[in-house]
């Protein structure tokens, strides 16, 4: 879900940044027999754009954090940990990054056109959501894995919720986890999600959950 929104938000601020360049430096349209700064409704298309930018943004940030919120209710889970070191180094760096290049793009587009600053406001929204999440996510342990009778819970950056009901296969390949289910539906999430000192834990509490004579554990699932 991160990645898709991350790739959405790149792929609308393209053209975005492309208008700000004609409308900050007046350059002409040939085909529209005008120029950028001529272009008319310019206020309102700015600031659908940058209406299109908040929701995108804010739909991505209370996902995270009702994420959080849910795991870290620790005592409706039958197994809940925080999440393991390796996984927390890899979220800080996203975070940072993600952070540093909305911080880097808002201000790039207010400075090639204020006209822009709508856009630019959604996406300093963004970097100090990220940077917020970020140091709570130190701060408190936020980052964590979950197991109920019905659902895993993978909450970092994003949230990830994987349900038993249909599973049929659960196996490791290249350190990630994959759930496969009926109807060829595949979920997959990082083993290194999971402490290294919980691995066995984990794989005792879904084998303890799961129907064993409709699910199938790979030898390296088996060996955790």
């Amino acid at each position: 879900m991160n990645k898709f929104i991350n790739i959405l938000l790149f792929l609308i601020s393209m053209p975005t940044m492309v208008l700000a360049i004609f409308v900050g430096y007046n350059l002409p349209i040939e085909f529209l027999k005008t120029s950028g700064a001529q272009l008319p409704y310019l206020n309102i298309i700015f600031l659908v754009i940058g209406i299109i930018y908040f929701i995108i943004i804010v739909r991505r940030s209370s996902r995270r954090w009702m994420g959080a919120k849910m795991t870290s209710q620790v005592a409706k889970f039958k197994w809940n940990v925080a999440m393991g070191d390796g996984r927390k180094k890899q979220v800080y760096l996203y975070q940072w990054l993600e952070a540093f290049i909305m911080a880097f793009g808002g201000l790039a587009l207010y400075y090639i056109s204020d006209l822009a600053i709508i856009p630019a406001l959604a996406f300093w929204f963004g970097a100090f959501d990220n940077i917020l999440f970020l140091i709570l996510g130190k701060a408190k342990n936020i980052y964590r894995i979950g197991l109920t009778s019905k659902a895993l819970v993978v909450a970092d950056r994003d949230v990830k919720v994987l349900y038993l009901s249909g599973l049929r296969k659960v196996s490791i390949h290249q350190q990630t986890v994959f759930f496969d289910y009926i109807k060829d539906l595949q979920m997959a999430f990082p083993l290194n999600c999971i402490p290294k000192e919980d691995q066995a834990d984990f794989k005792n509490q879904l084998v303890a959950i799961v129907d064993r004579d409709k699910v199938f554990f790979d030898e390296k699932m088996k060996g955790l």
